[in-house]
């Protein structure tokens, strides 16, 4: 088991990609925290998990609170022992053109993204640093990472702004054995992704199929959508790596829709 006995924080993990990699890392033999917004799916979540394999644990927490994320770090402290493995997943998705996008709108989503993994980041790295045996951090990026689509303006700039994150942690935390990374995945058909078909649609004045068609596959070599179990293993080969060499860099899973 490539993860026997690790400790994996895993925010926005009662569904969709999330939850995919918290499957993925019970089965790899670590213990794993469902940490959601949504207490209720995020004990579910961990009981479905739980019930063959290691220990999983649900917590409610907002991402854009400090206190929130400090008591459920902590409470995942208090039952596992230390935090090996901090996904910072949680997102929403808004989009409006520019000209009309909501400052209230903005903020939220960035707040989410951003100020959600710096929060989680910070408690998460204390723990890891004072352990002595290191970590990995991992950040929920996107192909918007490394480019721009219409109508995302507040997205496009947090998913850019991960990057910088996960190149600051990995240099401070170089000399605790702390790594980090970001996955940029492509399209993944998750709830997040069904929610913007027909307000893009709407926006756009085309049908919902051309969105799915000539919006977001359209750069594909294949006209598919990116899997969660895509992105899980890219997950699991970043915590799971075994030295320093593979840290600071994001790596797009995307069906070719972005080639670096």
């Amino acid at each position: 088991m490539k993860l026997k006995d690790k400790v994996a924080f895993i925010t926005g993990a009662a569904s969709g990609i999330g939850r995919e990699i918290a499957v993925v890392f019970a089965r790899e033999g670590a213990h794993v925290v469902i940490a959601d917004l949504n207490k209720e799916a995020a004990d579910a979540t961990a009981a479905e998990i739980g019930k063959d394999g290691p220990k999983a644990i649900g917590v409610a927490v907002d991402v854009t609170s400090e206190e929130q994320v400090n008591a459920a770090v902590q409470t995942a402290v208090d039952t596992f022992g230390g935090i090996d493995i901090l996904i910072s997943n949680a997102g929403i998705q808004i989009v409006h053109p520019l000209e009309d996008f909501p400052f209230s709108e903005w903020k939220k989503l960035l707040a989410i993204h951003l100020d959600g993994a710096f929060l989680t980041t910070r408690a998460c790295l204390k723990h890891m640093y004072a352990s002595g045996r290191g970590g990995s951090v991992i950040y929920m990026g996107s192909v918007h990472s490394k480019e721009a689509s219409m109508l995302k303006a507040p997205y496009v700039a947090a998913k850019h702004g991960l990057i910088g994150l996960a190149k600051v942690v990995a240099k401070e935390g170089a000399a605790h054995n702390v790594r980090a990374n970001v996955i940029c995945p492509g399209f993944v058909r998750t709830p997040l992704v069904e929610k913007q078909i027909p307000e893009q649609a709407k926006t756009l004045g085309i049908t919902e199929q051309q969105v799915i068609k000539d919006v977001m596959l359209k750069e594909t070599v294949d006209g598919e959508f990116t899997t969660t179990d895509d992105v899980a293993q890219v997950a699991l080969l970043f915590a799971s790596f075994p030295s320093n060499a593979l840290t600071g860099q994001s790596l797009v899973v995307s069906h070719g829709w972005f080639m670096q």
